[in-house]
């Protein structure tokens, strides 16, 4: 095993282009995802390519448990994960009182639980062994509240504190952990949540891969927190926190609207 990474939500867009680059470096993979099709013909692609080794675990994140089907499994291959990108997540437009409760609460279940219970099962490990690194994806959402996508801003916004103070725990005993908090990116997360015809939808994103190389390099510098686009890291770190707590609101409303 050569610089062996698990990456979450790897069958597409972001987490995708995360498992290509690092097998662009040598590294072997640790795909895992819903989509067993879509992962086995990755993995076949980045062995052809790269000549690294591909292991593919079909697994729902965010069933009851499914984290900790994946950490079982991962185990019992006897794998040891040295970097680890908690790529998987999806949101969801619309008012919080009218979304469907079950397709709420399976947001947390995916973008915190899961995330949670394998920085814990694997980030253990690491701190054991006295090195690794970890790559928390989270967005520029978790910067503030989100009207109209109530759940998935609140969601990003405790992986952004919670990478934080991993991080702080961690570093002493050789274990990195970096947050990646892009901004709109061209990838079917959209689809997912609902979002076409919205402000945010139609100004535009960046492209997977470039965000992936992005994060992932940083993620290699061992940087705490990094955005993919240097206007919009000095929007959300230095103006959002000064403006009126109503105008943020209203600001990001506008953005979620159809």
């Amino acid at each position: 095993m050569a610089n062996l990474a698990l990456i979450t939500g790897a069958s597409s867009g972001i987490g995708a282009e995360f498992a290509r680059y690092h097998a662009r470096r040598g590294g072997d993979v640790i795909l895992t995802a819903r989509s067993a099709d879509k992962l086995d013909a990755l993995a076949e692609e980045l062995r052809e390519a790269h000549g690294i080794t591909a292991h593919v675990f079909a697994v729902d994140l965010g069933a009851p448990g499914g984290a900790d089907d994946l950490a079982a499994k991962v185990d019992a291959a006897g794998l040891e994960v040295e970097i680890l990108i908690n790529n998987a997540g999806f949101g969801g437009q619309g008012a919080h009182v009218d979304r469907d409760l079950d397709d709420e609460r399976a947001m947390i279940d995916l973008n915190v639980t899961a995330l949670v219970t394998l920085c814990h099962h694997f980030g253990g490990r690491m701190a054991a062994r006295g090195k690794g690194r970890i790559l928390n994806v989270s967005s520029t959402a978790g910067f503030m509240p989100g009207p109209l996508q109530a759940i998935y801003f609140a969601t990003k916004a405790f992986v952004k504190s919670f990478s934080e103070a991993l991080d702080q725990e961690l570093r002493p005993k050789g274990v990195t952990v970096t947050l990646l908090a892009p901004g709109y990116v061209e990838t079917g997360f959209a689809d997912r949540a609902d979002l076409h015809g919205t402000g945010l939808v139609k100004g535009g994103g960046k492209s997977a891969k470039s965000v992936a190389k992005h994060g992932y390099d940083a993620m290699r510098r061992g940087a705490l927190v990094t955005v993919n686009e240097g206007p919009l890291g000095f929007m959300v770190d230095w103006v959002i926190p000064l403006l009126p707590r109503r105008a943020v609101l209203k600001m990001v409303e506008r953005m979620q609207k159809k």
